[in-house]
C-alpha cells in the first residue's frame, strides 16, 4: 500500500491551488548538437510515445553484490544470482509504483509496463500534453542523415511528485550525433563501397600464420592463442551474439565453415531469435548489406572459433532508423535476456556509439542493465570501437577531428560492467592496431578492479601530454585479440577487413570454450569477467608496442601508445588460452 509523504501531499496542493505543476528540471542542453536544425515547435496534436524508467530498489545493494561474487577470494566469488533475485534488487518499490501510477491516473494517462522487471514503462501522449506534464518545448529537428525530422525537446523536468522516481525520459533532450545506425558498426571499411571489396588470399595451410601480411582464420587464431579445436559437449553452454535490422546469411556461413573449419560440419549453423517491432524498418539497400555483413563476420567467428558451442543470433528490430534507434534497441536486448530463466552465458556486441550519444540519464540506465545481467553469471563483451581515441570510427564529418585533442568516448564499452575488447594485429611481433578504441570515461569513475593497471599506466605518460581525458574515469578496454586482416564470406565472396567487431567474437569464443570445462566439471561459469581478469595478469601476452590515433586520423595525430601492463589500447593483453582455463579452475 503506498502512504503518501507530507512533501508529496504538499506538492499536490500547491499544483491543485495554482492549477500548474511544480517542475523540476531533470535534463537539459543548451543546443541541439552540430548538424541538427530546428524546424519550428512541433504540432499540438502529434502523438508521442515516451519511455520511463522508473528509480529501482536497490541498485546500490545489487553494485555491492557484484564486486562481492565477482572478486577471486571472496568466500561468495561466482555464487552468481538467479532471476528473481537479481529482480528485487532492479524493480522499482511499490511506493515509486504507486507514485507514478497515481500521477497518471491524476492526469488521464496510461501507462503500460515494459519490461520484466517493471522498471521501464511507457505513455502515449500528445505534444501539447507532454509539453504541459513535463516542462517541455518539443520541436521538429532535421538532420542530413535523417529522412524525417524526430521531435525533441531541448529541456524535460519532471513533476515534484516524480522527483526521485524517474530515472529517464526517452526519447526527450537525447540526440544521437552519428550519422547513422551502420556508423556504430566496427570495422573500418564500411563506409567503402562493397563493390570494391577485393577478394582476399585464402590461409590454406597451417604455416602460413607464421607470415608478415598474412589473412587472419580461424586456424591462425587458434594457433597464436592456443584455442582448441575439441568440441565442447555441453548444451547448456552458449553464445549470443547481438545484431540490429538484420541477420547472418546461412549460406555464407556454411562456406565460411567448409573454408576455414572443415573439421565442423558446413550445416552447423546457429539459432536466430527475432524481437521487437513487428513492423520492420525501411532500411535503405546499402545499409542493409553493411548490417548483414556485420552480422555475418560476427556469426562467422563465433561459430567458427568456438568448436561445437551452440550459437544465437539475436537480431532487435526497431520500427524506425532514426538517431536513438541504438538506445531503444540496447534496452530492448538488455530486456529480453532479464526475462529468460536461462540466458546464454556469453554475450557479444559489436557496435560502438559515443558516450554522449544517448544522454547521460539513458546512458547510466543502461550501464546498469548490464550491472543486473553480469550479476546473473553473463559475460557481456563489447568491441572497444575503431576510431582509436576519438570514438567511432565514421566521425571524420566532425570539424578539426583528428586535431582535437579532447578524446572522445566510446559506450557500452566504457561501462564499468562489461568487458570491452580492444584490436591487435600482426604476429612476430602482435602489436596494437591504430583502430583499436581506448581511453577513460567522462561518466562512470574507475571501478575497483583496474586501480592499480590504470594508474601505472598514467604514470608513463609525459606531464605535457596534449591530450585531454578524464584521467579518473572507467578506463578501457580491458583485453584485446586480433582485429586486422580478418577474412569472412560475403554474399559467396571472400572478404578481408578488421576492426574490433572482430574482436568480441573472437574473445566469446575463448571465454565459451573455458565455460564448456567448467560447466562440465560441475563448476560455476566465469560470468562478469573483470576482476578475475586483472587478478590473472599473467595469463594474457603483454602487448608493448603500438599506438592508436584511430582509423580516420594520421598515425602521427595526439594518442595513447601501448606500454608494459595495461593500457588503453589493449587493455591487460591478448589471451592465452591454457593459462585462463587454469586460471578458471584454480580459483
Amino acid at each position: 500500500m503506498f502512504f503518501p509523504t507530507l512533501a508529496y501531499i504538499l506538492a499536490l496542493l500547491i499544483t491543485t491551488a495554482s492549477g500548474l505543476p511544480q517542475l523540476t528540471v531533470h535534463e537539459r542542453r543548451s543546443a541541439a548538437p552540430l548538424g541538427f536544425a530546428s524546424l519550428g515547435a512541433a504540432p499540438d496534436s502529434d502523438v508521442l510515445t515516451l519511455r520511463f524508467a522508473l528509480t529501482p530498489k536497490n541498485i546500490s545493494g545489487l553494485e555491492q553484490r557484484l564486486v562481492s561474487i565477482s572478486t577471486p577470494g571472496n568466500p561468495d566469488f561466482r555464487e552468481w544470482l538467479s532471476k528473481e533475485e537479481v529482480k528485487a534488487f532492479v524493480q522499482p518499490s511499490d511506493d515509486t509504483v504507486a507514485a507514478f501510477n497515481s500521477w497518471a491516473s491524476a492526469n488521464g494517462v496510461t501507462p503500460s509496463v515494459l519490461s520484466p522487471h517493471g522498471d521501464w514503462v511507457s505513455l502515449t501522449l500528445t505534444v501539447a500534453t507532454a509539453n504541459k506534464l513535463f516542462g517541455a518545448s518539443f520541436q521538429k529537428f532535421q538532420h542530413r542523415s535523417l529522412a524525417q525530422p524526430i521531435t525533441r525537446t531541448l529541456s524535460v523536468s519532471l513533476p515534484s511528485e516524480l522527483v526521485g522516481h524517474v530515472e529517464v525520459i526517452h526519447p526527450s533532450t537525447s540526440f544521437s550525433t552519428s550519422d547513422s545506425p551502420t556508423s556504430h558498426l566496427m570495422f573500418p571499411s564500411s563506409r567503402r563501397n562493397l563493390e570494391k571489396r577485393l577478394p582476399a588470399k585464402r590461409a590454406e595451410k597451417d604455416e602460413e600464420c607464421d607470415g608478415v601480411e598474412i589473412p587472419m582464420t580461424p586456424a591462425c587464431l587458434q594457433k597464436l592463442y592456443g584455442v582448441p579445436s575439441t568440441p565442447a559437449t555441453q548444451a547448456n553452454n552458449s553464445i549470443m551474439v547481438t545484431g540490429y535490422w538484420t541477420s547472418p546469411n546461412r549460406s555464407d556461413l556454411s562456406t565460411f565453415l567448409q573454408d576455414y573449419r572443415p573439421d565442423i560440419p558446413s550445416n552447423t549453423t546457429y539459432d536466430l531469435i527475432e524481437i521487437g517491432a513487428e513492423e520492420e524498418a525501411e532500411v535503405p539497400p546499402e545499409n542493409a548489406a553493411l548490417l548483414q555483413l556485420e552480422a555475418n563476420l560476427d556469426v562467422q567467428y563465433a561459430l567458427g572459433l568456438a568448436t561445437g558451442v551452440p550459437v544465437q543470433f539475436l537480431s532487435v528490430n526497431t520500427p524506425s532508423l532514426d538517431n536513438d534507434a541504438f538506445a531503444t534497441a540496447f534496452v530492448e536486448t538488455s530486456m529480453y535476456l532479464d526475462g529468460l530463466e536461462d540466458p546464454p552465458l556469453v554475450v557479444t556486441t559489436s557496435y560502438a556509439p559515443t558516450e554522449t550519444d544517448f544522454g547521460e540519464s539513458m546512458t547510466r540506465k543502461i550501464c546498469n542493465s548490464y550491472l543486473a545481467l553480469g550479476a546473473r553469471g553473463i559475460s557481456l563483451l563489447f568491441g572497444s570501437g575503431d576510431g582509436g581515441v576519438r570514438g567511432g570510427h565514421d566521425n571524420s564529418s566532425i570539424p578539426g577531428l583528428c586535431e582535437n585533442n579532447d578524446f572522445l568516448v566510446v559506450f557500452p564499452a566504457s561501462c564499468p560492467w562489461v568487458t570491452a575488447v580492444g584490436g591487435t594485429e600482426g604476429i612476430h611481433p602482435e602489436v596494437a592496431t591504430n583502430l583499436t578504441g581506448g581511453g577513460f570515461s567522462n561518466l562512470f569513475p574507475r571501478p575497483w578492479y583496474q586501480t592499480d593497471a590504470a594508474e601505472n599506466f598514467l604514470t608513463t605518460l609525459p606531464d605535457d601530454f596534449p591530450g585531454n581525458f578524464n584521467k579518473s574515469g572507467r578506463a578501457y578496454p580491458d583485453v584485446s585479440v586480433q582485429a586486422g586482416n580478418l577474412n569472412f564470406i560475403f554474399r559467396e565472396l571472400t572478404m578481408q577487413s578488421g576492426g574490433t567487431s572482430f574482436s568480441g567474437p573472437i574473445f566469446a569464443s575463448i571465454i565459451s570454450l573455458i565455460n564448456d570445462r567448467l560447466i562440465a566439471a560441475g563448476r560455476p561459469v566465469l560470468g562478469f569477467l573483470n576482476p578475475w581478469i586483472y587478478a590473472n595478469a599473467d595469463a594474457f601476452t603483454d602487448i608493448t608496442e603500438g599506438h592508436n590515433s584511430g582509423y580516420e586520423c594520421p598515425t602521427e595525430s595526439v594518442a595513447f601508445d601501448a606500454s608494459k601492463g595495461w593500457d588503453p589500447l589493449t587493455g591487460i593483453g591478448t589471451p592465452v588460452f591454457d593459462k585462463l582455463l587454469a586460471a578458471a579452475f584454480d580459483c
